[in-house]
């Protein structure tokens, strides 16, 4: 489903006639963003084995938003306070988007990076924790 969403949003950008990034940097944040996708996937499976199907979009759709603003993803993370800067570079979205948006920028530091694979570690052993203790009912 990522990868359906990201060639979405980039056909949208070659529809509207407006390329602005050569076609080699376009399809690395492509990539990179299928890939960053895996920490949302683990986060996805982790709430639905925490809460009823029917209460997982309830959780995560707030959820997201919040961590989406709190990430830099709505508005740059300059135009926050210093407290508020702090607290996101500890949310799962800022390692994200930092590796995401790393071929534009030309930059991608260590941090974002240990940030995006500690997150998924975590949303992954969720999983794993929440799926053996689900299957040991049965």
């Amino acid at each position: 489903m990522g990868a359906v969403a990201i060639l979405a949003v980039n056909l949208a950008g070659l529809v509207q006639g407006k390329p602005s990034m050569p076609v080699d940097v376009w399809l690395t944040c492509g990539v990179l963003t299928l890939t960053a996708v895996m920490t949302f996937a683990a986060l996805g499976v982790f709430v639905g084995y925490l809460v009823p199907g029917e209460n997982v979009m309830q959780i995560l759709g707030p959820g997201l938003a919040l961590l989406t603003m709190l990430g830099g993803l709505f508005f740059p993370l300059t135009s926050y306070s210093p407290l508020v800067r702090t607290i996101a570079h500890w949310t799962p979205m800022y390692g994200v988007a930092e590796i995401a948006h790393a071929p534009l920028t030309h930059e991608v530091g260590w941090p974002a990076v240990v940030n995006a694979v500690a997150w998924l570690l975590i949303f992954l052993a969720g999983a794993a924790w929440r799926m053996m203790w689900d299957t040991a009912r049965v």
